[in-house]
């Protein structure tokens, strides 16, 4: 499979700061890489040095196969990108800054406007003008923008931040259709948890200014194991039981009133009867999977704070 991006040790300080360290990234074509990170891990200035925004304290960026400087611009013609809110002029309508911006590009086909406009759903919303949009629009604008030269390779810095479930969903689906049916690899930054967990193919997370670790979803599924989690009303004593009557070790007290059995999960009736049987009551017993966010946890040693989740049942 053809690299896309690679970087190679790239390092940002400002200052005393150092905002990235040794960040080696791979990107292979047709994946849509989420690269995930809380506030503050990363993420931009990352994104910023591969888009050529800013420029590396150390290490090499390698793109579509080629680390030299020279020339590099007409690489970053492959390339769509969206980092941080995208702008647009307030008076013209999404015609009109789609077009001003395809001639700006040096895209000749006029008609290319009308095919972004179909493409992000802002057909009906050609002749609205900018200052009318909702956040949602302004996001699938943005998004028609870097598409609009037809780029391989779509570079996105937290395109759903801020928006509503329904814009959320949206989106997700707009990006999955250009991986999936215009075979555009994307690489997508977000402190979301549950949205890199639905859409990415592929994911680094980033913490501290550093690439912590790349898995493949697949691979992420794989390591997540499966648990018994048990809502009770007396965590203490339903832990003593496990421990001395069933001898479970392998248990956690998520929080206070939660219990994530790990082990012998096909005796969850057994493990329900002792502990009602005990007077332990049982509000609630599901067979679950570890999440993204347990993972995160696992790999950094500090909880998501600042970042969004979504748990899903096995």
């Amino acid at each position: 499979m053809d690299i896309v991006l690679r970087t190679h040790q790239l390092t940002k300080r400002y200052g005393k700061k150092l905002a990235v360290s040794g960040v080696n990234m791979t990107v292979k074509r047709g994946e849509i890489y989420g690269f995930l990170g809380q506030n503050g891990a990363g993420k931009t200035t990352t994104l910023r040095m591969i888009t050529g925004m800013v420029k590396p304290t150390a290490g090499k960026i390698e793109l579509f196969g080629r680390t030299e400087e020279k020339g590099r611009h007409r690489l970053f013609r492959r390339m769509g990108t969206i980092i941080e809110t995208p702008g647009a002029y307030r008076n013209l309508t999404a015609w009109e800054n789609l077009d001003l911006h395809r001639r700006l590009m040096g895209v000749p086909e006029k008609e290319r406007v009308e095919e972004i406009l179909e493409l992000v759903g802002l057909t009906e919303a050609r002749n609205v003008k900018y200052k009318k949009f909702s956040l949602g629009m302004k996001q699938r604008l943005g998004i028609g923008r870097a598409l609009l030269h037809q780029p391989e390779f779509l570079v996105l810095d937290e395109p759903t931040n801020g928006l509503d479930p329904q814009g959320i969903m949206e989106i997700r689906q707009l990006l999955r259709d250009l991986a999936e049916k215009r075979k555009i690899t994307i690489l997508i930054s977000s402190h979301i948890l549950s949205e890199i967990q639905q859409l990415a193919t592929k994911i680094g997370i980033i913490h501290q200014g550093r690439l912590l670790e790349e898995i493949d979803y697949e691979t992420l599924q794989q390591k997540n194991r499966h648990y018994l989690q048990l809502k009770v009303s007396d965590d203490r004593r339903a832990a003593f039981l496990l421990e001395n009557r069933l001898r479970i070790a392998d248990y956690q007290v998520a929080e206070p009133g939660v219990l994530r059995v790990y082990e012998r999960l096909h005796e969850s009736a057994r493990i329900n009867r002792l502990l009602i049987e005990n007077g332990v009551d049982i509000a609630e017993a599901t067979l679950m999977r570890d999440s993204l966010e347990d993972y995160f946890i696992r790999l950094t040693g500090v909880r998501a704070n600042g970042m969004h989740s979504e748990r899903r049942g096995a």
